[in-house]
């Protein structure tokens, strides 16, 4: 077994200490000191700096990157426990192969901040995830260094394995590494990539980062397996006391070790996954500990030439170095701007109390489904406090099921679910339920199986940037036969599209989308069913019908309350569905206007507007006009939701100044007779 002591490499923070950002003179805490610097990472630039240091230097690197990740990140909020866990990796896999030439594949961008810092973007990083600086995730084209964009999780041994291949063909010499972990081994993608590597037999080294986490804690019952073997105190006792028993017996005792070493490392076969990797291909080395650089320098040198697939498995602490981070992982995945001392939110409270979030409106009124009815279950891609399913699984455990990253597995398991007479909602991000496309398809809808799709951040997520947008859902379902496609312009309408969903609408599968962030702040009363297909008039006017979807109607309602301060009388629909569309009131508007605009914070191409315009393009004479304003065919950056919708024209503002040039305003309104 190899050393699992490593060093200490916690980062020392006290009140008494302040450390001056250099990148942007943040004063993190305590008294005014002069700025703070560093010994060795002010010099480092780009690895090519880091491999001019010698060996035993690299582990006071590794302290300075974990401090400066903690100066920065607490001042400015970001992706942080993973990072932290990751840092001396990273120094070793910068120091050890040629990169960029070696290709470094990360999995989860959470893990890459440490990445960032490395490779010439140290002095940015107090810009990461606000509009026009970095991303909180990898990008390729934000650095040569970054091999693959790192969005969502369990693409990186695909990935590299594909690079891999490219070079074989190109007949290159270079090495390829993919850094799966922080939770992607829970997804199945990873697996089928380990297959192949090992059908392909091609030179390549997945790093296995297992710090038994993912954003919750995590469900990978292997992880769990070796972490409750190896931590027994029977396994530790053993080892102690054949070492004991040997000290003092010399060469007899040594070649008892010897022996007893080789008898470990069968166990160790048996009782970790490295079987399971073995299997698959691979040879394999670990469990190493992730935290001791000599140890991590020395086994990376070891196999950075060995040919065909290798599987290195290391140990590491999420949060390590970094006291509250250690104590909450899952709280400090990620943080806005915390005192660096205490862990705490530096966030002003309002004066008057916020709304509720819509995930937590969405997991209330789950908690109060299921307590009246126990056919109904939660189903969570190890997002449970994401997506609001924590306030279910704090009262009734049971009945949430955490698949972990996962989703196709997830969908189709509730398919499989749905069979037997229970109602799974399934809560996913938007962004993430992409990846369950045909299990949608194929074991949902093509099976008429009743299963309810909560789909979180519906349309921009804000600083996560364009991996983690949900602004394709209402094209990739729209397009699936049988399936019912709605959004909610309210917290309440949120509540009564759930009941629908779940007791009214069981022909087939079900989906409703809602906002990141906190709700409108109407009252909350009982849930209530929707009609089937029905929408709504929800401000009469007579110029112009703005038919707007989800979050949208709230913000055409500033946009109408704007016009009609410029004598533009316009009238505002909520459509609440996407599918089926609401013929009868697209008929109803039709003839009442000649002009109709459509407003989503989704993609154009294929989504709301096009469902209205398809309709009224095939029912009815042209002489009704539709504009559709929503996302065009681009990728939207990263940015507060603010600042996208503004840019966007997706505020009031903006919906406003879209209504006014479509309609060819000034119109020949007489004010007077509208105010009258």
């Amino acid at each position: 077994m190899m050393n699992q002591q490593g060093t200490n490499n916690g980062v020392h923070l006290n009140g008494h200490t302040t450390h001056t950002h250099p990148a942007n003179g943040h004063v993190s805490s305590g008294a005014e000191h002069e700025p703070f610097h560093y010994k060795y990472l002010d010099n480092i630039n780009y690895p090519a700096d880091l491999r001019k240091l010698p060996p035993d230097v690299l582990t006071d690197v590794a302290n300075e990157v974990r401090e400066f990740m903690v100066d920065t990140i607490t001042s400015v909020g970001g992706h942080f426990g993973a990072g932290l866990g990751t840092v001396e990796l990273t120094v070793a896999l910068h120091y050890v192969f040629n990169t960029p030439k070696d290709k470094i594949v990360i999995d989860t961008g959470h893990q890459g901040y440490p990445h960032k810092i490395l490779t010439g973007r140290k002095n940015q990083l107090h810009t990461i995830r606000q509009k026009g600086g970095l991303s909180g995730f990898l990008k390729r084209t934000e650095s040569e260094y970054d091999s693959f964009g790192a969005g969502h999780a369990t693409t990186s041994i695909s990935a590299a394995l594909g690079m891999a291949t490219a070079r074989d063909v190109k007949r290159e010499d270079y090495n390829v590494v993919a850094v799966i972990g922080d939770g992607a081994m829970t997804g199945g993608l990873a697996y089928e990539a380990m297959n192949n590597c090992g059908v392909q037999k091609r030179k390549i080294l997945v790093i296995l980062n297992d710090n038994n986490m993912s954003i919750a804690p995590n469900v990978w019952s292997i992880s769990n397996y070796f972490t409750n073997v190896f931590a027994s105190p029977t396994l530790q006792k053993l080892r102690g006391s054949i070492v004991d028993m040997t000290d003092k017996m010399d060469d007899f005792g040594d070649r008892i070790r010897k022996v007893a070493h080789k008898i470990e490392g069968g166990i160790k076969a048996v009782f970790t996954p490295g079987m399971l990797f073995e299997a698959l291909g691979f040879k394999y080395f670990g469990p190493v500990n992730g935290h001791n650089m000599p140890q991590l320098i020395k086994i990376l040198e070891s196999v950075k030439d060995i040919d065909g697939p290798v599987l290195l498995h290391i140990t590491t602490q999420k949060g390590k170095g970094y006291a509250p981070a250690e104590g909450d992982k899952q709280f400090l995945h990620a943080i806005g701007k915390i005192d660096k001392i205490t862990g705490k939110s530096l966030a002003k409270k309002p004066e008057v109390p916020l709304p509720p979030l819509y995930q937590n409106v969405f997991g209330q009124a789950m908690v109060e489904l299921c307590e009246k009815d126990p056919l109904i279950v939660g189903i969570t891609a190890a997002m449970p406090d994401g997506t609001g399913l924590n306030l279910l699984h704090d009262k009734m455990p049971e009945r949430v099921i955490d698949v972990g990253i996962a989703e196709g597995h997830g969908v189709t398991a509730a398919a499989g679910m749905a069979c037997e007479g229970i109602v799974p909602v399934v809560a996913i991000y938007s962004t993430f339920l992409q990846r369950a496309f045909d299990h949608i398809a194929h074991d949902c809808a093509l099976q008429h199986l009743h299963v309810v799709f909560a789909l979180d951040r519906g349309g921009l997520a804000g600083a996560d940037g364009p991996t983690h947008h949900g602004v394709l859902d209402f094209a990739y379902l729209r397009c699936i036969q049988g399936m019912v496609v709605m959004a909610p312009k309210d917290e309440q309408e949120l509540r009564n599209m759930l009941y629908s969903a779940v007791y009214h609408y069981k022909q087939g599968p079900v989906s409703f989308r809602y906002p990141r962030g906190n709700s409108i702040g109407v009252p909350i009363g009982s849930m209530q069913a929707l009609p089937l297909g029905k929408g709504e008039i929800v401000r009469s006017g007579r110029d112009v019908a703005i038919v707007a979807i989800g979050n949208m109607v709230h913000k055409s309602l500033h946009a109408a309350e704007l016009l009609w301060q410029e004598g533009i009388s316009a009238e505002v629909v909520n459509a609440r569905f996407v599918k089926p569309l609401d013929t009868a009131l697209m008929d109803d508007l039709c003839n009442r206007f000649e002009k109709i605009i459509t407003v989503e914070d989704g993609q154009k191409q294929g989504g709301f507007g096009s469902a209205v315009l398809e309709y009224i393009g095939t029912k009815h004479n042209r002489t009704t006009d539709v504009h559709i304003h929503g996302i065009d065919d681009v990728y939207v950056d990263h940015g507060t939701q603010e600042e996208l919708w503004r840019d966007l024209g997706l505020d009031g503002e903006g919906i406003a100044a879209v209504v006014k040039e479509f309609i060819g305003f000034p119109q020949h309104l007489d004010t007077a007779e509208l105010v009258g």
